[in-house]
């Protein structure tokens, strides 16, 4: 029997990776996504660990050298003079993280939606949904704005051009190897490469620590972890596949990505209680807010194909926070600790 299979909205079913982000700023924007009272099935351990890492960047020390002005080649095709960096918007949360790591968050005046760490959460909010607000980003003036591919709609993007605010596009970040290159290109199109350096040193530092967590044992005892993304309240089920991201992840944390290996070739897929028997996981992940949505864990293990499932019977459920765990930045070594904490252990 089919599971439910509508991914809600005018949306329709998503296209690569960036439909998902849109998914995660709707997402953020609906107020009742959440459930009350669902505390006692979160996943023990996991809010918080996780939760200190969703809620803060770390900055480098020091202030970093700024080298201006620099021109640096935009993903969609333009070569961008950036003569400024005094007022800062970045169009993702992921892209935010960058740049408060970096050490510039105080240059910041606006954020995304989906930039919910501690230090931007009172800044004015520039998007809803994946959508941009061309106007609202041109009323705070900023010196440069930095954008995603996926960013949209394309009219926006195009009038904060038009209208001559350098603004810098570049590729999502969609697998661990990306983050040393995302530190990187966004620290160029600030100016301070030197920053860009140290923050992808001390990140890639981080992340080798946290590999090192991973229990030793042969290839047949690596758990088999499937990413369900779920949104109850607007009826979204969906499990990845190769490309979602959370592959990367879990294969880095020492598992195998369940859906991946049962053949899902797209990053993410409607979910059904056919795709979840051959996928068979061990373990599921989910994000926190996803698992609120559908009543926590008790909730999770209704939804039809999930209790039958070796993580269902065992429950064991890992959860990372939405605002952290697809952003592929300085904090993803957060992640990959509590992903191997968490998918190594054993059920509840």
């Amino acid at each position: 029997m089919s599971q439910r299979q509508s991914v809600g909205g005018p949306m329709g079913l998503p296209r690569p990776f960036g439909a998902l982000v849109a998914l995660l700023a709707l997402a953020a924007v609906l107020t009742g996504c959440g459930t009350s009272g669902t505390s006692s099935g979160t996943p023990e351990g996991a809010a918080k660990g996780q939760r200190a890492a969703a809620d803060r960047v770390e900055p480098l020390s020091g202030t970093p050298e700024s080298r201006l002005p620099v021109t640096v080649r935009s993903a969609d095709g333009h070569d961008v003079t950036v003569t400024a960096t005094d007022r800062i918007v970045p169009l993702t949360g992921s892209l935010s993280e960058v740049v408060f790591g970096l050490g510039l968050g105080g240059k910041v005046v606006a954020r995304d939606i989906t930039a919910t760490f501690e230090q931007a959460r009172e800044l004015p909010v520039v998007t809803r949904a994946h959508d941009v607000s061309a106007e609202s980003v041109l009323s705070l003036k900023p010196t440069l704005v930095l954008a995603e591919t996926t960013t949209g709609p394309a009219e926006a993007v195009a009038q904060i051009r038009a209208a001559g605010i350098p603004l810098v596009v570049l590729e999502p970040a969609k697998k661990l190897a990306d983050v040393g290159t995302r530190i990187e290109k966004v620290a160029a199109a600030l100016g301070v490469p030197t920053a860009g350096d140290r923050l992808r040193e001390r990140t890639e530092q981080r992340l080798d620590a946290a590999k090192k967590g991973i229990p030793a044992g042969g290839a047949g005892k690596k758990p088999r972890v499937a990413f369900l993304y779920l949104r109850g309240s607007a009826s979204v089920y969906l499990m990845g596949g190769a490309g979602s991201g959370a592959d990367s992840l879990v294969e880095a944390a020492g598992g195998v990505d369940a859906g991946k290996e049962s053949g899902l070739k797209k990053d993410f897929t409607p979910l059904t209680s056919e795709a979840l028997a051959k996928a068979a996981p061990d373990v599921i992940l989910v994000m926190s807010k996803g698992l609120e949505s559908v009543g926590g864990v008790d909730g999770l293990l209704k939804i039809p194909g999930v209790g039958q499932t070796p993580a269902g019977l065992d429950r064991r459920i890992a959860s990372v926070d939405d605002g952290v765990l697809l952003n592929f930045g300085p904090r993803t070594d957060a992640v990959l600790k509590s992903l191997v904490e968490q998918i190594h252990k054993g059920g509840r």
